[in-house]
């Protein structure tokens, strides 16, 4: 073995990649602000040199984070070669793929009257159809899917928060977020749970203007039986299930909690879902996707 195939014990690599319009940029700024090294539209035939350069380096960097977009020339099977020739090496890698839904996707570039990278025809409905063909292999191997839909920039820099203070430290990071069905499924769910069965604090005149995180609502929603036999039944039932991922080499489960409106019955549940897990020594975080929406 070479020195160039001597497996790397210090560098910690991110790939970010994903759909064109679904938040890399921001994604990189995130990464940036947290300390990453962060090298931005890197054709992936240079990470394997980006690393090596990197582990050369006198100022000890571990963290490095490289962004890859379709604008590369061979920008598919060139990723796939450079995933597998990491994993050959030993070099600890991650790669997060940022998705969004056509319609999410128009929109924003539409509003900054850009032109999608594969949109021959000029309309960009056929350059973000023609994209998600290209990248459907790459998705397939991504350790982290973030569908950033109905995300603020202020979550996205959360959610990748969440990721990478996990990721270093735990085989499974879980991450709990509620969300209204009134506003969309979010698309990088492994798990729904639909607790619209659950009284609505909506339709309390006290509680209406509150959230699930206010101590009126949770009190309101955990009165019933119905909740209590619920969460018993759910934390039995992740007590099977997460072992059981973890065995598969998951290492990231998204568990959506959802209600109408996404403010009270779902806040209250994730927040008592998280907290239960994290009792058992689980790694969990706990985001609101819908929690400042007008219902």
């Amino acid at each position: 073995m070479n020195e160039s195939e001597k497996p790397s014990n210090r560098i910690q690599l991110l790939i970010v990649t994903g759909m064109s319009g679904a938040g890399r940029s921001e994604t990189m700024r995130a990464l940036e602000d947290i300390g990453y090294y962060c090298v931005d539209n890197l054709p992936p035939r240079f990470i394997l040199n980006l690393v090596e350069l990197l582990e050369m380096e006198s100022r000890n960097i571990m963290h490095v984070a490289a962004s890859c977009d379709v604008r590369s020339k061979d920008y598919f099977p060139e990723l796939l070669q450079v995933i597998a020739e990491l994993k050959k090496r030993g070099i600890a890698y991650k790669v997060i793929y940022l998705e969004a839904e056509d319609e999410t996707l128009v929109k924003r570039f539409k509003k900054d009257r850009r032109r999608h990278p594969l949109s021959e025809s000029g309309k960009i409905i056929d350059g973000v159809k023609k994209e998600r063909r290209v990248l459907e292999e790459v998705k397939s191997l991504a350790d982290y899917i973030i569908d950033t839909s109905n995300f603020e920039l202020y979550q996205l820099k959360e959610k990748i928060k969440s990721i990478v203070v996990g990721s270093d430290r735990y085989t499974l990071l879980i991450s709990v977020e509620s969300f209204g069905f009134k506003f969309g499924i979010p698309l990088d769910s492994d798990l729904i749970f639909d607790i619209r069965f659950l009284p609505n604090p909506y339709y309390e005149e006290n509680l209406k203007n509150l959230t699930g995180l206010d101590e009126e609502v949770k009190k309101f929603v955990m009165s019933f039986d119905d909740t209590k036999i619920f969460l018993e039944k759910t934390i039995d039932l992740l007590d099977f299930l997460i072992p059981r991922y973890e065995k598969e080499g998951k290492t990231h489960l998204v568990i959506s909690i959802g209600c109408t409106g996404g403010k009270h019955r779902s806040v209250v549940i994730s927040e008592e879902i998280a907290s239960r897990l994290r009792k058992k020594s689980f790694n969990v975080t706990v985001t609101h996707r819908d929690i400042a929406k007008e219902t």
